[in-house]
């Protein structure tokens, strides 16, 4: 019953747009009726579906750099303190700078294909993965730690059998973050370069008027963003299954 509520929601949201929308006195471009937004989408879907896959792309190729990198830094951050006195508090000082405002620099070092909406998705979605890979790799129970180092137990074992098995939760966590935020990043560089993409799809149809295509591409863009965030959730599901609802958040 509690997921029924928020489509009931929805649902009659739509309604009231559609009535609304509907009015004689109500121009059509600045609110078209949601049936006038299925029907642009009927029309025109292999050139979105084409556009969408685009996009796609560019934010999973993101993601799964920001990841690699994360985890992989968050492991060198906590196994090297110099690291976390000197790389961290630049990292934490980078996220203040708008994204937007670094992506012309990307197209200028990258050129114009995929290659800046790829970084620009990395750079705004590996921070929370760096952070909860490092929270997950401390969050461990000190006396397990001394039981393992009384063992004789390597760094490397130490790190393997005890602090990457305690930070999975979290690091999944981060990505649950970081998978919706790479999406946002891709669409961001298509803002400043583009020929192609949702994002392209969003701003061609603000200059035309043509508010079907941009309502059609934030509405793709939602969906997307909720698929990918359930599947980081399931794959989490497959690999820690030991895990509670509540220890997943």
């Amino acid at each position: 019953m509690s997921r029924i509520k928020p489509v009931l929601l929805v649902a009659g949201l739509v309604v009231l747009w559609e009535l609304f929308s509907r009015q004689e006195s109500f121009p059509r471009y600045v609110l078209p009726p949601p049936t006038v937004i299925g029907s642009f989408a009927a029309a025109h879907w292999r050139i979105i579906f084409a556009h969408a896959l685009v996009t796609l792309r560019e934010a999973l190729m993101g993601f799964g750099l920001s990841a690699l990198v994360g985890v992989c830094l968050g492991i060198l951050i906590v196994r090297f303190r110099l690291l976390e006195e000197t790389l961290l508090p630049l990292l934490i000082t980078s996220q203040v700078i708008p994204t937007i405002a670094i992506a012309p620099l990307l197209v200028i070092w990258l050129g114009f294909g995929s290659a800046p909406k790829i970084a620009v998705a990395f750079l705004v979605s590996f921070f929370p993965i760096v952070v909860n890979t490092v929270v997950g790799l401390r969050a461990v129970d000190e006396d397990l730690l001394h039981l393992v180092r009384g063992l004789s137990a390597t760094r490397w074992q130490e790190l393997r059998k005890v602090r990457f098995p305690n930070a999975l939760p979290y690091i999944f966590a981060g990505l649950r973050v970081a998978i919706t935020l790479a999406l946002i990043g891709s669409v961001v560089g298509e803002f400043v370069s583009a020929d192609q993409g949702l994002g392209f799809l969003i701003l061609t149809g603000a200059g035309r008027l043509e508010t079907e295509q941009i309502f059609v591409s934030i509405a793709i863009l939602g969906f997307a963003g909720v698929l990918m965030f359930h599947g980081v959730r399931w794959l989490e599901r497959v690999l820690l299954p030991w895990l509670t609802e509540e220890q997943r958040g």
